[in-house]
């Protein structure tokens, strides 16, 4: 597919600035961040003191302040949460309004190298700065791009548009919840694969949840686990239930309409692995994602 580009209106960017902006993220998200490489940006969990996550925030380190990309739905109530722990740390949270976020989806190699971002060989999760803007390879075709509104729309001159779905569809693809706040607070990182996106650190210092993510990954215990399926009707609802011969086995947690139907990523039970499922009286068909599930 020929690169295309929309804009990501259900998603913001919120900022901290200030002398502990590192430490205090650092703190609080469940991976390493007071070391990250400004060329990377990677998913970080915010969870509970329960290991429930509150939140899935993309984070950039740009020279002047961190961004965290994050679902509208919900971004205000966020920050409220997050400045409860400020306490004395020297830094200031708000929401980014000066920061717009589009998505180029398709095959952008070429088009990419001619503006002086090398797509070929980008890892997942890297950042190029060009100019007023940010680029973060999200997967092998799709790219989210950050800045001024007007700089966005220069930057996308020429290219052919792209709906919102799409990109959530290549998100869904790629293995990616979206934590609204239908769904925080309410799965262990690893029921959402969060472990296999990288989002959390067994090797950091204490972060909220910790323990309890710890505890997983090291003992197990996890009986459910987020998988990608298809289905021949609308998208379904955040929480609509998965079924196994009528016995309720896991719940949507992600969903967008598709070409054939829908695609989502469901939160199920192990045991139901290769046995039929279906989702609002509509058979499901499971699809690969780009890592491993674990099923033990």
């Amino acid at each position: 597919m020929a690169l295309q580009h929309t804009a990501l209106l259900d998603t913001v960017c919120l900022e901290a600035r200030g002398a502990d902006a590192a430490a205090f993220l650092h703190a609080q998200l469940g991976r390493a961040i007071a070391d990250l490489d400004p060329t990377f940006a990677p998913l970080a969990a915010w969870a509970d003191a329960r290991g429930r996550v509150r939140a899935l925030l993309r984070v950039c380190r740009l020279a002047e302040r961190w961004l965290l990309v994050t679902p509208r739905d919900g971004a205000d109530e966020l920050l409220k949460k997050l400045r409860v722990f400020v306490l004395r740390s020297k830094v200031t949270l708000a929401r980014a309004d000066d920061v717009h976020v589009a998505a180029l989806l398709g095959d952008g190699d070429e088009w990419l190298a001619a503006r002086d971002v090398r797509a070929a060989d980008a890892p997942p999760n890297r950042l190029v700065r060009r100019g007023e803007l940010a680029l973060i390879r999200v997967g092998p075709s799709y790219w989210q791009a950050l800045g001024a509104p007007d700089a966005l729309l220069s930057f996308t001159a020429g290219l052919g548009a792209a709906g919102a779905t799409d990109a959530t569809l290549a998100e869904i693809g790629l293995g990616i919840p979206a934590i609204t706040p239908t769904l925080a607070e309410r799965f262990v990182a690893q029921m959402l694969n969060l472990d296999k996106l990288d989002a959390v650190s067994f090797d950091k210092g204490c972060y909220p949840g910790q323990e309890i993510i710890a505890r997983v990954h090291n003992l197990g215990g996890v009986k459910r686990r987020a998988r990608r399926f298809a289905a021949s009707a609308a998208p379904p609802a955040l929480g609509t239930p998965v079924l196994a011969a009528d016995t309720p086995v896991g719940e949507v947690v992600r969903s967008a309409e598709a070409r054939f139907g829908c695609e989502m990523l469901a939160v199920v039970e192990h045991t139901t692995a290769g046995s039929p499922l279906t989702c609002a009286g509509e058979p499901l068909e499971e699809l690969p994602l780009p890592y491993d599930v674990p099923r033990d």
